[in-house]
């Protein structure tokens, strides 16, 4: 009579629950995610400094208002469906998002941003005042 091997079952148990993480659909995963951000006190003016890789100029929304910068992109990434059946598809429409809550008053029609190999520079004059919200161009 042969004895049950009790790490055949383990084995098992660990193959079966392989399986179910392999079959993780990208459809849980949220639509937007978060941007990091670097934020530098200079002495006249703030300075945001975000990555943005893979994401176009015109993909890339900017405003400020009320002490508050929003940051937003959103790109889409499918491709004309080839030869093959995909057995995965992860590339969809991406999008980051940021409201970055500045700790002084900014001088909305001063500020300026640049786009440069994937780097979204936001620059922002000190100033006291308020005014609505105003879109900003980057060059």
């Amino acid at each position: 009579m042969s004895r049950r091997n009790p790490f055949e079952e383990i084995e098992r148990m660990f193959e079966r629950m392989n399986d179910q993480f392999g079959q993780f659909d990208e459809m849980s995963m949220p639509a937007t995610q978060s941007l990091s951000v670097d934020l530098a006190d200079h002495e006249d003016s703030f300075e945001v400094t975000a990555d943005l890789p893979g994401y176009e100029r015109e993909d890339i929304d900017l405003s400020v208002a009320d002490r508050t910068l929003r940051i937003s992109a959103e790109r889409d990434e499918s491709t004309e469906a080839g030869e093959g059946n995909y057995l995965r598809r992860e590339r969809r429409r991406r999008s980051v998002s940021r409201s970055l809550s500045l700790p002084e008053e900014v001088e909305e029609d001063a500020a300026s941003a640049a786009y440069t190999n994937g780097v979204l520079t936001v620059t922002l004059p000190k100033a006291t005042g308020d005014g609505d919200s105003r879109s900003i161009d980057i060059d």
